[in-house]
């Protein structure tokens, strides 16, 4: 029973970041969500009150993937703007092909929906830490402001989100490395500039899991937590009990 309860869920949760996707909240009914899961909405309403709880578990499950990709801030770290760098590449292949992460990062700015903190506050101030870790550690070129490189970040990530609603699109994530190859000789220090791969560190060359070297001789990015977790962009699809686990964490606090 239990299984067939998360089953559920699961579907709703889907079937509801499907449709907000593709219709907006506002546009969207509990009718759409339930024929896209092929449930009742007696089913529906035994699992969550209404469309809008239906939207908090979509917007939380989002929460939840984006802390995957992303990982906290890193007390230290061999080289952060890589690091940044290849987050992003991780974060636009990740909105392209997952509903719930897209959905959650839509909801944030949909007219319609009223909730709680967006995804798009976590990427910020995830940025904003990353990007201060590296003036500490000396890898930001000096005079860089902190305001303006996290918008114009934001900003990118932004558009590959809304490029993805777009049938016309010609994978937008690939606009990602341009983007870098553009900003990062203004945004790097003499000291890094010409070690960091704008279009993301080689997840398989000498140092990474599988043995090899980033360029530069750079450590990767992709390690494991002390608690045996994937560190970021190693994560898979979330395992049913992530995304139908109430409550989630809340997008707040020291975990960021």
């Amino acid at each position: 029973m239990q299984d067939r309860a998360a089953k559920t869920r699961r579907q709703l949760i889907r079937s509801a970041a499907e449709v907000f996707d593709r219709g907006g909240f506002a546009g969207s009914s509990v009718g759409q969500i339930c024929s896209r899961a092929q449930v009742s909405q007696g089913a529906l309403h035994f699992h969550f009150r209404n469309k809008q709880a239906l939207g908090e578990a979509v917007q939380s499950a989002a929460a939840e993937i984006l802390l995957c990709v992303t990982g906290q801030v890193p007390a230290w770290h061999p080289a952060p703007l890589q690091l940044l760098v290849d987050t992003s590449h991780a974060l636009a292949q990740r909105v392209a092909g997952d509903l719930v992460l897209r959905a959650g990062f839509g909801l944030a700015h949909d007219p319609g929906w009223q909730g709680g903190a967006s995804p798009w506050q976590h990427w910020r101030e995830w940025v904003r830490g990353v990007l201060r870790l590296a003036r500490r550690q000396g890898s930001l070129a000096p005079g860089v402001d902190l305001d303006d490189a996290v918008s114009a970040i934001t900003a990118v990530m932004a558009g590959v989100e809304g490029l993805e609603r777009d049938p016309a699109r010609a994978r937008p994530a690939q606009s990602v490395t341009p983007f870098w190859r553009l900003v990062l000789p203004q945004l790097a220090s003499d000291a890094v500039r010409g070690r960091i791969e704008a279009a993301g560190g080689r997840p398989d060359g000498p140092g990474a899991p599988g043995g090899g070297t980033r360029p530069g001789g750079e450590s990767p990015a992709a390690h494991r937590r002390p608690d045996g977790r994937p560190l970021p962009h190693s994560c898979g699809p979330m395992t049913d009990a992530e995304l139908c686990g109430v409550p989630y964490r809340e997008m707040s606090g020291s975990a960021w």
